[in-house]
């Protein structure tokens, strides 16, 4: 299967998008600290977690390897493709991730893959550098079981929306088969468009614009990535209208204000969708981002255990077909 990259003619605007993305969050590291001694005691800690949103990037996917998390202001040490993969794991281990839904560079991803079959679902990524591959190939990978998803699309950042023809046969594909579909929502990096995305428009990240997609393809399985946020109203239209549509809370449980996150997630759960959302990490390149992401969720005092447990673990495997649930 070939996806093709242009990652030695973007590098320098890579770059300069990687370190807008540290100076755009670094304002909330206060809250790292306090983020990083709750994370290490979590009342679901021995229950099971299925995080709907992971990448298996190469370590230097941020521009060079060794960048600093955005939020806790220093480094993993982690210095290459292996141990970023492995400590990743690790961590998947110490709070007992037993499925991830994850996306990257097909090479590094069947790697991943082979390393954990059991935790790790192989996502089709496609963003400003990687295009998606042949149709049919594609097919044949997610009949055999080595693919299991189609994204994170992050049709954004090309200035795309998902109703774009680019996409048609393989949303058409993806409805056939009945795979899970997860698409990039939300924002970008402060500069995004002056930096590696000059087509980025924040209006593409709008959730609203998923409908014609939804009315083409009634039964397709779509996740909103990112949870829609900011767009909240928009979102709670959506998955109004369109009952099938669920929505993963990643990155935002961590990298955006704590207050924020909690406003975002209590207004959808107010809405009457906390049985349609679920928990992703967003793991890029810092592993230890896993558990600031649980943390967000544990520690959002308004939530039940039940609604813990339903965004842990229970949507994601009504979701994915499971046919089961932890109480």
């Amino acid at each position: 299967m070939d996806q093709s990259t242009n990652v030695q003619a973007d590098k320098h605007f890579l770059t300069e998008k990687r370190k807008i993305i540290i100076l755009q969050f670094i304002v909330s590291g206060f809250l790292g600290i306090l983020c990083l001694a709750s994370c290490q005691n979590t009342s679901n800690k021995n229950l099971p977690i299925i995080d709907m949103h992971m990448h298996s990037y190469p370590v230097d996917y941020m521009g060079e390897a060794n960048i600093p998390n955005p939020i806790m202001g220093k480094s993993s040490g982690i210095k290459s493709d292996e141990e970023l993969m492995l400590a990743t794991l690790s961590e998947m281990r110490r709070y007992n991730i037993t499925l991830a839904m994850t996306s990257g560079p097909l090479e590094v991803l069947y790697r991943w893959k082979a390393e954990a079959p059991e935790r790790i679902v192989g996502g089709v990524y496609f963003d400003e550098l990687t295009t998606l591959p042949d149709v049919e190939q594609l097919r044949q990978q997610f009949i055999s079981g080595r693919l299991g998803m189609l994204g994170e699309l992050v049709a954004q950042h090309v200035g795309l929306s998902l109703n774009d023809s680019l996409f048609a046969p393989y949303l058409t594909l993806a409805e056939e088969l009945d795979i899970p579909v997860g698409v990039h929502t939300g924002l970008g990096p402060a500069g995004t468009p002056y930096t590696s995305c000059p087509k980025f428009r924040v209006t593409y990240g709008d959730p609203i614009l998923l409908e014609e997609v939804l009315v083409k393809h009634p039964k397709l399985r779509l996740y909103i990535m990112h949870g829609g946020w900011p767009y909240v109203e928009e979102t709670k239209a959506i998955m109004s209208v369109y009952p099938q549509v669920y929505a993963d809370l990643a990155t935002i449980s961590w990298i955006i204000p704590r207050e924020e996150f909690h406003e975002y997630l209590k207004d959808l759960i107010r809405a009457g969708f906390g049985k349609r959302l679920m928990f992703g990490s967003d793991q890029m390149v810092w592993p230890e981002a896993i558990g600031m992401a649980i943390d967000g969720i544990e520690s959002a005092k308004f939530l039940t255990k039940e609604e813990k447990r339903d965004i842990f673990y229970n949507n994601a495997a009504h979701f994915l077909r499971l046919n089961e649930t932890v109480d």
